[in-house]
């Protein structure tokens, strides 16, 4: 039965890696929600769509497939597609790790020249990073764990929370056992 879920958490907490093997495990698509957000620019992440175009963006994804792996935040635009998850994964993962994974992502992306005091994309790293920090407390209004917190809580289907940190092969496996439960909802582990 193919099945439709949502891997997501604070920036650099994996959510996009697990959702990769995820979906190469369950032989369905990845989606990742940045593709929706973010108007493809040079440089990239500067600008983003309206709220309705995001939403067409990845609507016709969404039902262009009976199964999919969705990864990455939604919240604040993509609240009309949560009628449609089977599981939503939330991962979690201290500050120091995520933003250690975040700069070596970056650095790999970007190259150290566009991330570097006058480079093309300083300004808007140190911004992201400082985001990204700030995750666990609550001065941020969307991308905070209070939020995200709030959006899981309305949600109708299954959240099993995991540990970002641990192996992907560990959260793969949790994920696949509760995948395989998702008809007997009482006994899924983890949640």
């Amino acid at each position: 039965m193919s099945r439709r879920v949502h891997v997501f958490g604070a920036a650099g907490c994996g959510a996009t890696t697990l959702g990769r093997a995820l979906a190469q495990r369950l032989r369905c698509p990845h989606l990742d929600a940045d593709d929706y957000f973010w108007i493809p620019t040079d440089p990239p992440y500067q600008r983003s769509w309206p709220r309705l175009k995001k939403q067409a963006l990845l609507r016709a994804d969404l039902t262009r497939h009976n199964g999919w792996v969705l990864t990455g935040a939604i919240l604040g635009w993509g609240d009309v597609f949560m009628p449609l998850f089977d599981l939503v994964v939330f991962l979690r993962a201290p500050a120091a790790i995520r933003i250690a994974r975040i700069r070596e992502r970056e650095r790999r992306r970007f190259g150290d020249a566009a991330l570097a005091p006058g480079g093309a994309l300083h300004g808007h790293y140190r911004q992201f990073l400082a985001r990204a920090a700030a995750y666990d407390g609550d001065r941020l209004k969307l991308r905070c764990r209070r939020a995200h917190e709030q959006w899981l809580a309305r949600l109708a289907c299954p959240v099993q929370r995991l540990d970002g940190s641990e192996p992907v092969r560990d959260n793969l496996d949790q994920i696949l056992r509760c995948v395989a439960t998702l008809d007997a909802p009482e006994s899924i582990p983890g949640i």
